[in-house]
């Protein structure tokens, strides 16, 4: 898939540096544009963002094309977006309904997006040896999969957009929700969570995401299980990426996110019944 070339205006306007995200660099600011470094899943995102543009979903960037520097230029998304230190308001719980009304809504616009001939998730890199399986229920839409306080934009205190879909694959809506979860409720060790959210109800946050998403009694009940087998993946796919992509990945690895995935995985087998319980509860 060829990607569009983009045409410049007249007086495109300075570049200016734009902080946040874990892994990419060298985003910046051109005008009413972004400009970012083709990532190893772009010709995914653009044909998903070309999806998104066309059934009218109004929560993600448009894709322009590639700029004459080879990097994908896509239209900035006003707003307020979480950076580091991490604000009081991650810990808000109207806010993290909209969170999950946000992922719902681009749920449903994805879910009729087909994958283009020729197009996969993460071309170039192979499951990595002694990868634990994956859950065993089929792809139901192309998910988001990077639900961070970096990647979401709100307005008013409402989730109203959607950026960085570097991540994007089909999945299932229940490992959608777990990703929201993961870093919202947040699922994992309270000594890994930000400050604003170590003391928080984990539980309770899981039911109000769970519950604001819409979730199927199905989908309440696989929570738990999708949450410990994608994290026993993720500590692989993390090293892998560390391992040949360097870069944010690798810098991520040196600064012990394997060791904050096991811990993760330990709090899972430790509380995965009471954040089930308070999933299922009438």
């Amino acid at each position: 898939m060829n990607p569009v070339t983009y045409v410049e205006p007249s007086d495109p306007g300075p570049e200016i540096p734009l902080d946040g995200g874990d892994v990419t660099e060298g985003v910046v600011r051109v005008g009413d544009t972004v400009r970012r470094p083709l990532g190893f899943n772009a010709p995914l995102v653009h044909a998903l963002l070309r999806h998104l543009e066309a059934v009218g979903f109004a929560g993600a960037p448009r894709f322009l094309g590639v700029d004459a520097a080879g990097r994908e230029v896509l239209t900035f998304v006003t707003g307020e977006v979480a950076g580091r230190p991490r604000p009081a308001w991650v810990a808000d719980e109207a806010r993290l309904a909209s969170v999950g009304r946000l992922v719902r809504s681009y749920d449903d616009a994805a879910e009729g997006f087909v994958l283009p001939d020729g197009v996969r998730p993460f071309q170039g890199i192979a499951e990595p040896p002694g990868m634990p399986p994956a859950p065993p229920y089929p792809a139901e839409l192309v998910g988001h999969m990077d639900f961070t306080p970096d990647n979401i934009v709100f307005r008013d205190g409402e989730a109203a957009a959607l950026i960085d879909f570097d991540l994007a694959k089909p999945v299932t809506r229940v490992e959608e929700v777990f990703n929201a979860m993961l870093h919202w409720a947040p699922l994992g060790d309270p000594a890994d969570a930000d400050p604003p959210l170590r003391d928080a109800d984990v539980p309770r946050r899981c039911r109000i995401l769970a519950d604001a998403y819409g979730m199927s009694d199905v989908d309440r009940s696989r929570l738990v299980e999708v949450a410990v087998l994608r994290t026993r993946r993720s500590w692989f796919s993390m090293r892998q990426l560390a391992e040949e992509r360097g870069g944010g990945w690798a810098r991520m690895w040196r600064e012990g996110v394997g060791d904050q995935i096991k811990r993760r995985e330990a709090w899972l087998e430790r509380n995965g019944a009471a954040v089930e319980a308070a999933l299922t509860a009438p």
